[in-house]
């Protein structure tokens, strides 16, 4: 049986990875937070906890995914050799699964009714979505209208799931907004909801709790890639939005000196206001949704429109210890623009037979590139954090003509 890694690695009791992340909520909030951090690290720890939720990776969302060397999409770039673990493979179709579950249970066991969230994309809600209906909780979603649009098949897949989806027509009506909209919602009723964010942002202890749930995707993939090659990978990959797909592969690899950690940040259509979502790129500390971060921001401190062709990655934060990370200078963050991430949406599909989510096209475009500069005897392990099919409405309408 798969097991629930859950890491001993923490922020400080302040909950800040060097001078990010913390605690920036009214008094009454910071009580309700203090009491989910203190359930949260006393159920990681025990025993009945961890089976239920190592049952379910296993049993239910199909636990582990497996490491797949790309080799048409190798031969075809040229250099080193890339491998991709394949997170769109869970049920859901994404990683998103693996916190939402844990966070599920969580709720369940501090006796919440409702599950509540953003989503962009709506990996984040359609996985949120379903674990509310196994452990059968209530569930709001918020989702802003621009998103919707473009996603309009995990609309329906939440629907049927049997959430209640809120649209969000505030602002430019994508993830900040819903964001927003969540948190006012969840205010109202901090007592019988839980807030279940879909990334590791937000105040502590949100960016610890997700991280230490989604760490069991590059423990699997430590092992995997050993036995398959005899070593670990040169070098790892992964699109950072938020950051839960890349803090869960990179946290298994951290203490190696010898990997290279590249985060791939959207740059849209250009790097001026609104046109892009870089944040750890172009970006400086702020607060942002009640901790301290990287921050698209204005000369305010308000945070900036922004930008993605991929709806999981248009968020002016990013999650703290990312933040963190960036400084210390242990992860390089680097971009990837839109047309990158179509072009490489269709050669990944049409070279490998996978399809992949518009947000992990970016990762993939940039191992592409990364590829090309290395040696043959090089690897690269991408984090394929989810599959396309929420994006063929989307991809077929406003790029026809690439399916011709």
């Amino acid at each position: 049986m798969q097991t629930a890694v859950i890491t001993e690695q923490s922020p400080d009791a302040g909950g800040y990875f060097g001078e990010y992340g913390g605690v920036f909520v009214p008094p009454n909030l910071e009580e309700i937070l203090l009491e989910i951090k203190e359930s949260y690290l006393k159920l990681r720890n025990d025993p009945g906890f961890t089976k239920e939720l190592s049952s379910l990776y296993t049993h239910y969302v199909g636990r582990p995914t497996p490491v797949y060397y790309a080799s048409n999409l190798t031969e075809k770039t040229g250099g080193a050799g890339i491998y991709l673990k394949r997170e769109d493979l869970n049920h859901t179709g994404a990683h998103k699964i693996n916190h939402c579950l844990g966070e599920a249970l969580l709720a369940k066991r501090m006796g919440k009714t409702r599950l509540i969230a953003e989503t962009g994309a709506g990996q984040h809600g359609v996985a949120l979505a379903t674990a509310a209906a196994i452990v059968r909780l209530e569930c709001s979603v918020y989702m802003g209208t621009v998103d919707m649009r473009k996603e309009h098949p995990n609309v329906t897949r939440m629907k049927i799931l049997g959430a209640e989806v809120i649209p969000v027509s505030d602002g430019l009506g994508t993830l900040k907004e819903a964001v927003d909209a969540a948190f006012a919602a969840y205010m109202k009723d901090p007592v019988s909801q839980f807030y279940a964010i879909g990334s590791v942002v937000g105040p502590d202890p949100f960016p610890m709790m997700v991280r230490d749930f989604q760490k069991t995707v590059g423990v699997e993939a430590r092992e995997q890639f050993l036995k398959l090659t005899g070593k670990l990978p040169d070098n790892l990959v992964a699109c950072v939005g938020g950051g839960s797909n890349a803090i869960g592969l990179f946290t298994a690899f951290l203490k190696d000196s010898g990997i290279d950690i590249y985060g791939v940040e959207p740059a849209g259509i250009g790097f001026k206001d609104g046109q892009h979502a870089a944040t750890l790129t172009m970006g400086s500390p702020g607060i942002i949704h009640g901790f301290r971060c990287y921050l698209l921001q204005d000369e305010n401190g308000e945070p900036s429109p922004v930008h993605s062709i991929a709806s999981g990655l248009d968020y002016p934060g990013v999650g703290p210890q990312h933040s963190y990370l960036k400084d210390t200078g242990r992860v390089k963050y680097c971009t990837i623009n839109d047309t990158e991430a179509i072009e490489t949406f269709f050669s990944l599909s049409r070279l490998e037979g996978i399809i992949p989510a518009l947000e992990s096209a970016h990762a993939v475009a940039f191992a592409v590139k990364l590829a090309g500069s290395l040696e043959r005897d090089k690897t690269i392990l991408v984090n394929l954090s989810g599959r396309g099919d929420k994006d063929m409405d989307y991809i077929a309408e406003n790029f026809g003509k690439e399916m011709l």
